[in-house]
């Protein structure tokens, strides 16, 4: 069983940054990857940034590549998403979530609101 929890979201002007942490507690010994997603009211759940937990390897929603960073630390179990040049359209609910085993986990989620 994984634990997932989020923390930095919050209110800003576009144009500013958030960085959004999540913590897997837990067993989490064999995570294979870590994500974000956002969703939006009456729409679905859309990945954000993805990482794998042994390589490192990346890969981004088309939207936020080059404002965007994710990256994780394998001996705190953590992984951040860095947020610049934040948009209105990035306004969501984002959710971490770790894949272990073939099951998948999800964090309560922490809400980012950008304004115009």
């Amino acid at each position: 069983q994984v634990r997932l929890l989020e923390s930095g979201g919050g209110l800003v002007q576009a144009g500013e940054s958030l960085r959004l942490s999540c913590v897997a507690s837990g067993s989490a010994l064999s995570i294979s990857y870590m994500a974000w997603y956002r969703q939006v009211p009456l729409k679905q759940r859309e990945l954000v940034a993805k990482i794998t937990w042994g390589g490192g390897d990346t890969n981004y929603l088309d939207s936020v590549k080059g404002r965007f960073t994710i990256s994780r630390d394998t001996e705190e179990k953590t992984v951040v998403l860095q947020m610049n040049s934040l948009k209105p359209e990035d306004t969501a609910r984002y959710y971490c979530k770790a894949e272990e085993s073939g099951y998948n986990y999800w964090g309560q989620g922490t809400q980012v609101t950008v304004s115009s």
